[in-house]
């Protein structure tokens, strides 16, 4: 199950980068257009509100980008004893991948919420072992198992 996680959300990141790319190219073309037109102060506007928005894209681009360098690094097959980068841990009947901050994604009719390691549940995760109980927010958390 795991390795089908790991590829849903490698895909959900590859459709994300392919967008994100295709707007890049899009407005890189219009610039170029735009820059051929006219001239004035309109004209330069409307290249520095390309560039602006470009300079965004870039940047949510390079997040998704480093996302996926996260999930590369994970190995699907491997079982963890501890909560580890690539472990898939049941807590309180939820089902927690420990990758990156991703969109909550469902298969085989179980809900899978993606957590970065360092996020505030995320790293009271990391490093324990099933039967391991904590408190969160005052609500009790118990790891009821771990892939």
């Amino acid at each position: 199950m795991k390795q089908q996680i790991l590829q849903r959300y490698k895909e959900m990141l590859q459709d994300r980068i392919d967008v994100f790319q295709d707007m890049i190219a899009g407005l890189t073309v219009d610039a170029q257009n735009d820059a051929k037109g006219s001239a004035g102060d309109k004209h330069e506007t409307a290249l520095s509100m390309m560039h602006l928005e470009q300079e965004k894209l870039n940047h949510k681009l390079r997040e998704i980008l480093d996302q996926k360098a996260v999930l590369d690094k994970i190995d699907a097959t491997q079982t963890h004893k501890r909560v580890a980068l690539g472990s898939l841990v049941q807590a309180n009947g939820m089902l927690l991948f420990i990758s990156s901050a991703l969109p909550k994604i469902s298969l085989e009719t179980k809900s899978i919420f993606a957590l970065s390691p360092q996020s505030p549940l995320g790293s009271k995760l990391m490093g324990n072992e099933s039967g391991f109980s904590f408190d969160m927010n005052g609500k009790p958390y118990t790891i009821e198992n771990i892939w």
